[in-house]
């Protein structure tokens, strides 16, 4: 039997395409996409992946790679991967920004942290906020349920060479400014009790003009940000587990939306 060149590339093809997909999200997907993870680590992850799935897709159209075409459907592929990551990583950014309002209310906006996924600094707050959201994530099986999604994003949107829709990149721009609202109701309960102490001080610097505000008041401020921290986890945990429940139900409409 002659193995000629087309063949090879209609046998790599079987697995390079599933491969662009799988690895574009692994590389924008929360934890494992985070920079503390080797790239060497995510590519493996990947080709393991796609050799479990691979075999149970359909054959994929003949495209030759180095052609126009062939760039387009690489792009497209790509594309498709990074939005299905870049949709659930919304939610953890935002978990951040929360915790940097908390932290700038509190005057712990200079405690900055490097964040390991990103390589910026961000307030120790914001870390710690991403760290819970993280330990989260798994408890809740969002890996599993990012795999599973990846596995019939292939069933409903095929590899075609189709171009992306509008209403995916659409879907996608509205879902960020979810970010702003999920910050919003993580740093509402602790941002409501500081604007009360900050005004109570306010009141007593009318009263008493000699009392020193920075000594009292920062102290206060700080003391005050920690209870309230610490009596709404659960209302961290419940936004947290809301929004990623909304992240991993858009997942599918948006790769459906025409």
């Amino acid at each position: 039997m002659t193995i000629t060149a087309s063949m090879i590339l209609d046998t790599a093809g079987v697995y390079l395409w599933p491969f662009l997909r799988i690895g574009a999200m692994l590389m924008v997907m929360p934890a494992i996409g985070g920079g503390f993870v080797p790239a060497r680590v995510r590519i493996l992850f990947a080709m393991a992946l796609t050799m479990v799935m691979a075999p149970a897709l359909p054959p994929p159209p003949p495209v030759d790679v180095l052609s126009l075409s062939g760039f387009m459907a690489i792009g497209r592929e790509v594309l498709i991967g990074a939005i299905m990551g870049f949709v659930v990583q919304v939610v953890f950014d935002a978990i951040a920004l929360g915790g940097q309002l908390i932290s700038m209310s509190m005057g712990l906006g200079f405690a900055v942290f490097i964040d390991q996924a990103r390589g910026v600094n961000i307030p120790v707050l914001g870390q710690l906020f991403m760290v819970l959201s993280l330990l989260l994530f798994f408890i809740v099986d969002g890996h599993l349920a990012m795999i599973q999604l990846l596995a019939d994003s292939f069933r409903i949107l095929p590899i075609d060479g189709a171009t992306v829709s509008q209403g995916l990149l659409g879907g996608v721009l509205n879902w960020t400014g979810q970010l702003f609202v999920v910050a919003v109701k993580i740093a509402l309960p602790a941002i409501t009790a500081l604007i009360v102490v900050n005004m109570s001080f306010g009141v007593m610097s009318r009263a008493a003009p000699t009392l020193n505000l920075f000594a009292v008041g920062f102290p206060a401020a700080m003391l005050l940000g920690f209870a309230v921290i610490f009596l709404s986890v659960d209302n961290l945990q419940e936004n947290v587990s809301q929004s990623l429940a909304a992240a991993l139900a858009l997942l599918p409409e948006l790769l459906e939306s025409r």
